[in-house]
């Protein structure tokens, strides 16, 4: 029979597992609790960072539906788990790391899919959501300025040929 702290426990991740859309595996070996607390600061009110029990972690992520981290949970664990847009908490942990050479970034998952070290680092690559969209966003911008331009073309000819002849008739 499983003690009531530990079903506890698995609902509780489980239900971070469901409600997240994205989690990055961490092993945090050689952190201090100032570090960690520094590093939950940084990651922002959409992101949980928790550290986990291996197993009950194994488990919660099973009754999630998720295999992202099998055979990775190891060590010294900690998840991050993200509601929304995940690329800005991924930069975080990759600077955090940069810094930090005990945090180990070892895996994560992204809408259903398992994201290995590199697919994490190139999320954090990515520009934001705002970014991006703002980019777009200039684009068509400068595209509907281009079109305006060649509407408006014909219609800046007529007005020349227009004033052309009126001037032969004045004349």
């Amino acid at each position: 029979m499983a003690k009531p702290e530990k079903v506890d426990a698995v609902a509780e991740l489980t239900e971070l597992f469901r409600e997240s859309d994205a989690a990055v595996l961490t092993e945090y070996r050689g952190l201090s609790v100032q570090q960690l607390k520094t590093l939950r600061r940084a990651l922002g009110a959409d992101t949980t960072y928790a550290v986990v029990k291996n197993t009950l972690t194994e488990i919660a992520a099973r009754e999630a539906g998720i295999d992202a981290f099998e055979g990775k949970l190891a060590g010294p664990t900690a998840i991050a788990f993200i509601k929304g847009e995940p690329v800005t908490p991924a930069k975080t942990l990759r600077d955090f790391a940069k810094e930090n050479d005990q945090l180990v970034v070892k895996s994560g998952f992204f809408e259903g899919k398992t994201l290995t070290e590199d697919d994490v680092k190139k999320l954090a690559d990515l520009e934001s959501r705002e970014v991006l969209l703002a980019k777009a966003a200039g684009a068509l911008k400068a595209n509907l300025s281009k079109a305006a331009a060649v509407f408006q073309a014909p219609l800046s000819k007529t007005v020349r040929t227009v004033d052309a002849l009126r001037e032969k008739q004045d004349a």
